[in-house]
């Protein structure tokens, strides 16, 4: 889970004018993709994000819907290319659709700065609607990538996160509760937790997500009555009365 090597000046400049020049020709207008990444590490939930240029700032990984080329599938590429990852588990959630969130000022300040003066007919200029999509992975696994506008990609814990522009904190936010709705119905399928795993890891992970700790007794009672876990043999350490039980969840 370490970091990207922030890239220079000159490349991001680049970058970002070769994408102005292409943009209009190979992307649908006024539509763009943001997605939520969770990974869970250390006992804690955290979310991928990227640096927005050389500057404090960052966003979430997104990207916009080229136009041959269905929403989902844009949504699937679009993450693919951020985490080299494959057969990741993505759920749709929100449409941000405000009328400001196009207009952030200080991202516009920030672009100027990296590239000079921006025309008004920029691709950038435009009202953008965002379908929101979050998505749970193994970060372990996770290769992360730099590109034109987003010079480092970095995991944060979902309780400290850093500056985020436009409206990414609110999204974030609504992911959260999403995915606390859904996790019971969802983990199974997802790749936050291994395929084998004790009570106590399973707990651990819950109290990430819910951002609370649970009694111990209260939890595994309430897990157990889904009927959604199988239990398998104990996990033995060298101290076998206390050797907890691994599970597996049924498919």
């Amino acid at each position: 889970m370490s970091n990207i090597d922030i890239i220079s000046d000159k490349e991001l400049k680049k970058g970002i004018k070769q994408f102005l020049e292409t943009a209009p020709d190979i992307y649908m207008a006024g539509v763009s993709v943001d997605t939520v990444i969770f990974g869970f590490h250390n006992d804690k939930l955290k979310a991928l994000l990227l640096r927005f240029g050389n500057t404090p700032y960052f966003i979430l990984p997104g990207g916009y819907i080229m136009k041959e080329e269905s929403l989902d599938d844009a949504a699937l590429r679009i993450l693919q290319e951020r985490t080299a990852l494959e057969n990741i588990y993505l759920e749709q959630f929100y449409t941000s659709g405000s009328i400001s969130r196009s207009k952030e000022e200080v991202a516009i300040e920030l672009t100027q700065k990296m590239i000079g003066t921006i025309p008004h007919s920029n691709w950038f200029a435009q009202r953008f609607v965002s379908v929101c999509y979050y998505a749970l992975v193994d970060d372990t696994k996770v290769n992360p990538v730099t590109e034109a506008f987003f010079t480092e990609v970095k995991w944060f814990d979902i309780s400290r996160l850093p500056k985020v522009l436009y409206d990414h904190d609110a999204i974030i936010n609504k992911a959260l509760k999403r995915l606390q709705s859904d996790l019971d119905e969802k983990l199974a399928g997802s790749n936050l937790i291994g395929e084998t795993f004790t009570m106590g890891q399973l707990q651990k992970l819950y109290e990430a997500v819910y951002q609370k700790e649970f009694v111990r007794t209260n939890f595994q009672r309430k897990i157990l009555s889904l009927g959604v876990l199988e239990r398998l043999e104990k996990q033995y350490n060298g101290k076998s009365h206390k050797a907890p039980y691994l599970y597996r969840f049924i498919k």
